[in-house]
């Protein structure tokens, strides 16, 4: 029995991933910031005769001592961890700076996926084909502010939105440079614009705009089938990149050397916001 855990994993494309490898005979952990979801998908998992391997643990991944503290708890938990998928993402309109000091949409979009990643390196590493499913977005090729990463001047809730794709980008860039010879296979994948969710605090206007986008959205579980190629068969590649299940350059638009370069940047801003939270290490 494989063992999956899902940020993002009791709603939207997370949920319909959950539901798919519980009902194929998998262990599942779904991660969720609310307690309310997590205990309507055990429900739900009860009655379909699955709650033995469905498993929610609550933390906010906008918080560094959450990330830190769910980190430990999958540590103490499970021996190896065969599928690490990030699929928690929240929209901000506004700029939030969290109690921690932080911008939440880098906190949450960007952070904490550097330090899960890293943090659940050496489980991914005790399984027989490990895979790290980073849902995203890339190949955007957004500008990184490395002035003003957190957008404290102009913060604008797509631009963050949109520098955090790269930024996910450059995380999947940076791991291998950090833990060369992993065998993880590291996955970035743009699933499309299905109907989930939308999670966020958006304004008025925004609302509106998402609410029609989600109407004229496909059904989220059309996401799920690429999704679970990659996962039941990870590619050779230790860094590969797909959009709606077609190959993309992982190093697109900017080419690997440029790629490298930006990703040791994130990689090193990530450990001294680390180190000032308490550690450098994730």
């Amino acid at each position: 029995m494989r063992t999956y855990v899902i940020t993002g994993g009791t709603d939207g494309i997370g949920r319909a991933l959950a539901d798919t490898y519980l009902e194929r005979g998998q262990q599942v952990v779904a991660v969720g910031r609310g307690a309310r979801k997590g205990a309507q998908w055990l429900a739900a998992a009860r009655r379909r005769g699955t709650a033995g391997r469905a498993h929610f643990l609550r933390a906010d991944l906008g918080l560094v001592a959450e990330n830190r503290a769910l980190v430990a708890r999958l540590r103490e938990s499970f021996a190896r961890i065969d599928a690490l998928v990030f699929c928690a993402r929240h929209f901000r309109s506004d700029r939030l700076v969290t109690a921690e000091g932080l911008e939440y949409t880098f906190a949450h979009f960007c952070l904490s996926r550097f330090l899960l990643g890293h943090g659940l390196a050496e489980l991914l590493e005790a399984a027989p084909k490990p895979v790290l499913l980073n849902v995203a977005g890339p190949g955007g090729g957004a500008p990184v502010h490395w002035d003003d990463l957190q957008l404290a001047r102009n913060y604008d809730g797509l631009t963050a939105l949109a520098q955090g794709g790269r930024l996910n980008d450059l995380l999947g860039a940076g791991f291998h440079a950090a833990r060369p010879g992993s065998p993880v296979r590291y996955v970035l994948f743009h699933p499309g614009v299905v109907r989930t969710g939308f999670s966020g605090q958006y304004t008025p206007e925004a609302g509106a705009q998402v609410e029609a986008m989600r109407r004229s959205a496909p059904p989220v579980e059309e996401a799920v089938p690429p999704l679970r190629r990659v996962l039941d068969h990870p590619p050779a590649a230790p860094l590969s990149a797909f959009v709606r299940g077609e190959p993309l350059d992982p190093y697109a638009p900017y080419g690997p050397e440029r790629t490298a370069e930006e990703a040791r940047r994130l990689h090193r801003y990530a450990e001294e916001l680390l180190a000032a939270r308490g550690s450098g290490q994730p």
